[in-house]
């Protein structure tokens, strides 16, 4: 892994005294990762490839098994680290962060063989692409229209999975099917090359345009058994999707955090540079205050669910909490930078525009921002939360 190095400011400045912004928002968030700068002409794959080999794979896999053993905060920090540097390359590798904690915490609390998986993971540095979007999206997340049929060595899976990020950088994806004839639901990974797995087309999306995202289609797909981490009823909350939301929630945050934060370099530097402070100043103290609040919610939620001290459905409520407030909070950050900016928000070829762009991603990741106010609201009035509307 590569050395700390102090963050630099949209313009390539160390933070501190040049950028006391960045210092001020940079408080808190701390990791022994960051994302060497990238070769001049690279993008896409080969740019997430080149991070993934940088240590950035094995982040979250335990030191006895080979990885870094980073903490969630900590892989959260290296999330924000590269949401300033590369939003498309920190959304892709995002999926890959939250796969893999998912894994670990897995293990830790089963001591399975699943330590296989990450150790191999660790090895390799191989890159696990989160296959468990599917086309049309659904209210409930949670619910897998593909189907996996069970064989003497394991599974045959048919389905397809979109939008997939790390669509042709990953060496594995991860995977959620239902399984034929019953009420269960595996969750497995799956070598990207196995055969009848393909990828097809690209995702038209209008930001996060590097982020190798695209369509994986499994016709027949065979699985090995020893490949299946988990096997359970299907649409349940249990242990396992608690986890997977409370580290999805965090690296999102944290990703866009840095994102945001890109953003607010532009607009302080802009200020700073022209010299007329005026309104703008108000603005400006309205928009860094917002991130603040912001990354002390991410980072606690994070400290809070690996020490224990928040657990079970209230940790799912606080995490989905989490997750609207993201994309309220970057609606407040775009109001206030937008005056300040101007039109260089609105211009082909500017950062700060491409920024603007990328950031709309925030609004469309699950759960649907449509039910993680109702999910928080059941919890405080003594119901189970549910992500399914009919419920």
């Amino acid at each position: 892994m590569q050395s700390p190095s102090p963050p630099a400011d949209g313009a390539g400045r160390p933070s501190g005294a040049a950028a006391p912004h960045r210092a001020l928002l940079d408080a808190g968030w701390s990791t022994a990762w960051r994302p060497a700068p990238a070769r001049e002409g690279a993008a896409g794959a080969e740019r997430i490839r080149s991070l993934a080999a940088s240590g950035y794979a094995a982040l979250p896999v335990p030191k006895e098994l080979g990885g870094a053993g980073a903490s969630l905060v900590e892989v959260a920090s290296a999330q924000r680290a590269l949401g300033m540097a590369d939003p498309s390359a920190a959304i892709a590798l995002n999926m890959h962060a939250f796969t893999v904690g998912l894994m670990a915490d897995y293990w830790r609390r089963h001591r399975d063989t699943s330590w296989m998986l990450l150790e191999g993971i660790a090895q390799s540095g191989a890159l696990v692409a989160s296959a468990f979007a599917e086309p049309g999206g659904s209210p409930n997340f949670m619910s897998s229209r593909s189907e996996a049929v069970q064989t003497a060595k394991g599974y045959r899976v048919t389905g397809v999975k979109f939008p997939c990020s790390l669509a042709t950088a990953a060496t594995l994806v991860c995977l959620t099917a239902r399984v034929s004839g019953t009420g269960e639901t595996i969750l497995a990974l799956c070598p990207r090359s196995s055969p009848g797995l393909t990828v097809e087309g690209e995702w038209p999306s209008l930001g996060m345009a590097d982020s190798d995202t695209a369509r994986l289609v499994m016709r027949d797909v065979e699985l090995d058994d020893r490949l299946v981490f988990h096997r359970g009823p299907a649409d349940v909350i249990d242990d396992n999707v608690i986890s997977g939301m409370a580290w999805f929630a965090v690296l999102l945050t944290a990703t866009y955090h840095g994102v945001l934060s890109g953003l607010l370099d532009a607009a302080c530097r802009q200020v700073t540079e022209a010299g007329t402070f005026g309104p703008r100043t108000a603005l400006l103290g309205r928009a860094v205050r917002e991130l603040l609040t912001l990354g002390g919610a991410c980072r606690q939620l994070g400290a809070d669910v690996e020490s224990g001290a928040i657990g079970g459905q209230m940790a799912l409520a606080a995490a989905v909490g989490l997750r609207a407030s993201l994309s309220d909070t970057r609606d407040r950050v775009l109001a206030a930078v937008t005056p300040v900016i101007g039109s260089r928000l609105y211009g082909r070829g500017q950062r700060a525009a491409g920024l603007l762009v990328d950031s709309l991603a925030v609004h469309h990741h699950p759960p649907s921002l449509l039910t993680c106010d109702e999910a928080v609201g059941a919890f405080c009035t003594g119901r189970e939360i549910s992500f399914d509307p009919a419920g």
